[in-house]
């Protein structure tokens, strides 16, 4: 089964669902904004991404930059960050059995 890490008010997100319901691919829609994320299921996520946890952070946010910028993190820190606060959390993220991929369109 195949998932997707789904923001509805972000417009990269947005075009992911549309390209996966184009492509007719079932797959299930993660809200993680609203429903957040396990650290075990952030921890399964990065390991099929092949990435680490500070790969997945979304730099630019408000709070990443006036708290954590500077800071050196471990890794444990960081995904106990990207739980704590889901808006950090890089999207989309498409997931299937083995594998996961931010998908970010190619243009970008």
């Amino acid at each position: 089964m195949y998932k997707l890490l789904h923001n509805p008010r972000c417009r990269k997100s947005r075009e992911a669902m549309e390209f996966l319901k184009f492509k007719n691919l079932n797959f299930e829609i993660l809200l993680y904004m609203k429903d957040g994320l396990e650290t075990n299921q952030l921890k399964e996520i990065i390991d099929k991404l092949d990435v680490n946890p500070i790969d997945l952070v979304r730099k630019q946010e408000k709070i990443w930059k006036e708290n954590y910028k500077s800071k050196k993190l471990s890794n444990n820190e960081i995904i106990d960050l990207l739980h704590k606060y889901s808006n950090l959390i890089k999207r989309p993220i498409f997931i299937s059995n083995n594998k996961a991929t931010i998908a970010i369109p190619p243009e970008e």
